[in-house]
């Protein structure tokens, strides 16, 4: 028996919710849709040895959502790993609608919601999601009514812990009241620290700070101090930089959760590799 800790596993852990331990270094399978997260992926079967690919690395916390293609990526996700293996952790994301390639438009009504989450369900062949993230706020939706209709879901059995997505500070004191937050996915990276305050926020509060478009500085190098910074960090422990970007995020903070998504299993494991590395 092979007692060597997966890679993914060099990450360190957080505990989502209390109660759902996973490594710090988890899988956005976004990009395993077509083109502009639309319709099929180019290669089903490439798709699938991805997903493989990740669990056999260590990785247990994949996140999706319904907008995915749309449904497509949560069912590709059901028919490469269903039956689950234990301590698995699905994450996905409702509230926001697909009219078109390269069109998003949020959608927060609590019937919407229920009928997305409900979707997920079925598709992912759950009888309920680990972690279910309201994907955006909707203006035209009180913030009660969309996260209220989340909570009855959680009572319900089909939801076992909320997140929220694309929040600020102001709009998570005002979900604190209507539900109990785990986790918070905000665009951040090393050029865009908008966040900062958010993840202030979640330290405070033991939450998972879950970063999107993690790698963005890993593909621009040389643009700002970010940038340099990741170069120098890439070439002090001889990786790349999107590896440099993983490892800053790591870095950054204990709550941190990064999902660095690709379609290729050589990036893959690159990606994963970067959990090994410390740096200051």
């Amino acid at each position: 028996m092979n007692d060597t800790p997966a890679p993914a596993a060099a990450a360190g852990t957080f505990t989502l919710g209390g109660d759902l331990r996973v490594n710090r270094l988890g899988y956005g399978a976004m990009r395993l849709t077509g083109p502009g997260i639309w319709g099929e992926p180019k290669d089903p079967q490439g798709a699938r040895r991805v997903l493989h690919r990740a669990l056999e690395l260590g990785v247990n916390f994949i996140d999706t959502a319904d907008s995915y293609g749309p449904e497509v990526n949560e069912r590709l996700i059901a028919e490469a790993l269903h039956p689950y293996p234990p301590g698995l952790v699905i994450a996905t994301k409702g509230g926001l609608i697909r009219p078109g390639r390269d069109q998003w438009e949020r959608r927060g009504s609590p019937a919407h919601l229920r009928q997305a989450c409900e979707g997920s369900l079925k598709r992912l062949r759950v009888e309920r999601i680990d972690l279910y993230q309201l994907h955006a706020p909707d203006a035209r939706v009180r913030l009660e009514d969309s996260l209220g209709e989340l909570a009855k879901l959680q009572q319900e059995g089909k939801i076992r812990h909320i997140g929220v997505s694309n929040f600020s500070v102001a709009e998570l004191e005002r979900a604190a009241g209507i539900a109990r937050i785990v986790s918070v996915q905000n665009r951040y990276n090393i050029t865009d620290r908008r966040s900062d305050d958010v993840i202030a926020y979640c330290e405070n509060r033991k939450m998972a700070f879950i970063p999107w478009y993690p790698l963005a500085a890993g593909e621009h190098a040389a643009r700002d101090s970010g940038s340099r910074e990741l170069e120098r960090i890439a070439k002090q422990h001889s990786m790349t930089t999107a590896q440099a970007a993983i490892a800053w995020l790591l870095a950054r903070s204990p709550v941190m959760l990064p999902i660095p998504g690709t379609s290729s299993v050589a990036h893959l494991e690159e990606n994963i590799a970067a959990a090994g590395v410390g740096i200051q």
